[in-house]
């Protein structure tokens, strides 16, 4: 790619990289003002949306009724008009699967379902009840979880009356209900837009018992026991009182390996016919799971997604680089590589308050830009800020805030560097073994504090999809030359014997706990940054060095780009070394402009700015 394409890519990208808010459809509802907010977005530099049914809608517009579909068809036919994007949303309003309650509506055995342990004889089964177990003092009984969605209408919300009942999710038969109610009559209606104008469904944190259940409650459904004795391999029946209380080493495992049944049960009896249906109907399966290190089922998600809502990550606080929370963007990000997606998400701003800043927006969105996220879904724009709505999981990041006259910018440069990260092909060293439901993040931390990048491989993608060799790991288009093994107490058998070629070519290093079967260990983050040093030529080096840039680097049609971005309070210069070799061209992703910059290796960002450097082959900056 020559300067000129270049440029004229950066300036104007393509506006399937546009922001997609969360647009909060929470009043009584008007076709001129719908039309309206439409072309005020659009004039925002805001190219998509995913119109949110949400607490406030009046009674006489229930989710999937006859009038929902029509505000929505209004919606649709606009931006197919404009040459918008809509992403569906699949519930009234959350967690997925219930369809504003008319699953169990449908069919009382259609609940949430949960496995409770009491004291025995105290209360006799009910008749949706089953007994799993009997001891001397307890009875382990199989019973509804009580589990509620959040509803879109005043009085539906977590803890009052009208909150409607969660979807058994871990049924088939539950599942294939709420596609009726919900994802076959969006086709019946929209099938036309199906796949161009609506490019996708999100579905939002699915959870096997719903909000609220009955206290100390575990996921069950109807022949639960026989899944999971099968998935595990044993008969777990004796083993279910050590799912409460005790903490041995053998309760230790039976829990792990009800978690991990529990888990294979939501991909047999959701997520699979989930993704089935999206690509039997020309969408893309969207969204995110429950928790924001579940790596293993974003395989099912054509668009996997995390979230960021609640404070969960601050600017400047450890959340943003330790802790849960903070693997999230990164989980998302190996997910598309190594499941050959086009696009990760993250829908991003919820619950962060009214005191939320503009500031504190520019810094979350580089957090996540530089980690790999390449679609961004603000939660939310508003419809309506009267009343209660205002304070429903505030802030409107839009049309309502006081820098919304001046979004144009923030929206364009957010569609730039969405189109950098999302259509460059990625360059990382070092991947970190990530298991099902846990991405270790202190050896990330030292590897971000360090300008190493690295992306998270789970274990099931390693055994089933990867190609290890003496000289490292290959899966999907990334080559990963050294393995970090973070905090884990064992390896599987066929995860040894996988990885066994670059064990030999110590190519393999475990951080905090050591293992028998890899010969070479850090017990602190120095040794480990000299073994990797001692392997890979860096890709970056600052001097200074500081803890506080991060970077991400992608190949774009041949043409070496690199993210930095200043996660730190300070400003930070520094002269910059990078792997590729030849002349340097900066760019300002805000402007689009070229930035002028002497001596051209001189990085210089203020707190959580965000900058390009692509390097052209030397003497071979063309300037068309």
């Amino acid at each position: 790619m020559e300067k000129g394409s270049l440029l004229q890519f950066i300036k104007e990208p393509p506006h399937e990289y546009s922001l997609m808010p969360f647009w909060f459809l929470n009043d009584e509802l008007d076709e001129e003002k719908i039309q309206e907010y439409l072309n005020d977005f659009i004039k925002h530099g805001v190219y998509g949306l995913v119109p949110h049914p949400r607490m406030g809608l009046p009674r006489t517009i229930g989710f999937m009724s006859e009038r929902w579909l029509y505000f929505l068809k209004i919606i649709i036919e606009f931006a197919h008009a404009k040459n918008m994007k809509i992403i569906l949303y699949d519930e009234g309003m959350y967690p997925s699967g219930s369809c504003a309650g008319k699953v169990v509506e449908s069919n009382p055995h259609f609940s949430a379902r949960a496995l409770i342990r009491r004291e025995k004889g105290v209360s006799p089964l009910k008749d949706d009840e089953e007994l799993v177990l009997l001891t001397d003092k307890y009875e382990y009984v199989h019973t509804r979880s009580m589990g509620t969605i959040r509803g879109v209408h005043f009085g539906m919300d977590d803890g009052e009356a009208e909150a409607p009942p969660a979807g058994d999710i871990l049924n088939p038969d539950a599942v294939k209900r709420f596609f009726e109610l919900v994802h076959d009559k969006y086709y019946a209606e929209f099938k036309d837009y199906f796949g161009n104008t609506v490019i996708g469904i999100f579905t939002d944190e699915p959870n096997p018992l719903g909000r609220k259940p009955i206290k100390n409650a575990l996921p069950w459904t109807w022949g639960m026991l026989d899944f999971i004795s099968k998935n595990v391999g044993y008969d777990f029946k004796p083993y279910i009182p050590l799912l409460w209380g005790e903490e041995s080493n053998e309760a230790q495992k039976v829990k792990k390996d009800f978690n991990r049944a529990i888990q294979k049960r939501l991909e047999y009896a959701f997520y699979l016919p989930y993704s089935k249906w999206c690509e039997e109907h020309g969408v893309a399966l969207t969204g995110h799971p429950k928790g924001p290190m579940d790596i293993h089922t974003l395989k099912y998600f054509h668009i996997p997604g995390q979230d960021i809502v609640w404070r969960w990550v601050e600017p400047f606080n450890k959340n943003s680089i330790e802790g849960p929370e903070s693997t999230g963007p990164k989980c998302s990000a190996s997910a598309k590589l190594h499941y050959n997606r086009k696009r990760n998400m993250n829908e991003c701003f919820g619950a962060y308050g009214w005191n939320f800043t503009y500031e504190e927006m520019e810094w979350l969105t580089g957090w996540l830009l530089v980690r790999g996220v390449d679609l961004l879904i603000p939660h939310a724009f508003y419809y309506s800020i009267e009343g209660p709505r205002k304070d429903e999981r505030p802030p409107d990041v839009g049309p309502h805030n006081v820098w919304w006259n001046n979004y144009r910018n923030y929206a364009d440069k957010c569609r730039r560097l969405c189109w950098f990260v999302g259509e460059g092909i990625p360059v990382a060293d070092v991947a970190i073994l990530a298991d099902v439901e846990y991405l270790p993040w202190m050896a990330s931390r030292v590897l971000f504090e360090n300008q190493i990048d690295f992306f998270y491989l789970d274990i099931e993608t390693l055994l089933n999809t990867a190609t290890v060799s003496p000289d490292g790991i290959q899966v999907s288009a990334m080559k990963y030359s050294l393995l970090i093994i973070d905090d884990m107490d064992k390896l599987p058998l066929e995860l040894t014997q996988k990885l066994e070629p670059i064990i030999q070519t110590e190519r393999v290093i475990t951080y905090q706990k050591s293992l028998p079967e890899v010969k070479q260990h850090a017990n602190n983050s120095q040794k480990l940054l000299d073994f990797i040093r001692n392997k890979i030529q860096p890709d970056v080096l600052l001097y200074p060095s500081t803890a506080n840039i991060r970077y991400y680097h992608a190949i774009i049609q041949g043409i070496h780009g690199y993210l930095f971005f200043n996660e730190g309070k300070k400003e930070v210069q520094a002269k910059v070394s990078v792997r590729e070799k030849g002349d340097f061209l900066w760019l300002d992703p805000i402007t689009a402009e070229v930035k002028p910059v002497n001596p051209p290796n001189h990085l210089k960002l203020n707190s959580g700015e965000m900058i390009l450097l692509f390097i052209f082959p030397q003497n071979n900056l063309q300037t068309t």
